[in-house]
């Protein structure tokens, strides 16, 4: 069945609220990790801050990288790590060296 057609301030709509509930969903779970994120799927809640933050300023719009940051993880990052980053096993950075090179 093909997507049904829909002028661009539905879809816009309806992108929106698909990016606002997966930004709740990743701020529930607290217990999946950047780099399990990084690690399967090749993105994290840094990298959307980031996206949010080129989005912005594509508007014309400044907007600092923690400031980003607290929009995605509803908290100061560093609040966030404080209470939910773990270390990361060498099993994990190995996987994600493996699958990201140059990328830190």
């Amino acid at each position: 069945m093909p997507a049904p057609e829909m002028d661009t301030a539905t879809r816009t709509e309806l992108e929106a609220a698909a990016f606002r509930r997966l930004v709740e969903h990743l701020r529930e779970r607290t217990d999946v990790q950047n780099i399990d994120l990084m690690n399967l799927a090749g993105f994290c809640r840094n990298c959307l801050s980031k996206w949010y933050r080129a989005a912005a300023e594509e508007k014309g719009i400044p907007l600092a990288d923690p400031d980003a940051r607290e929009i995605i993880y509803g908290m100061p990052y560093k609040e966030w790590q404080a209470k939910y980053q773990q270390e990361a096993t060498a099993a994990q950075k190995a996987q994600f060296a493996a699958a990201n090179p140059g990328h830190g």
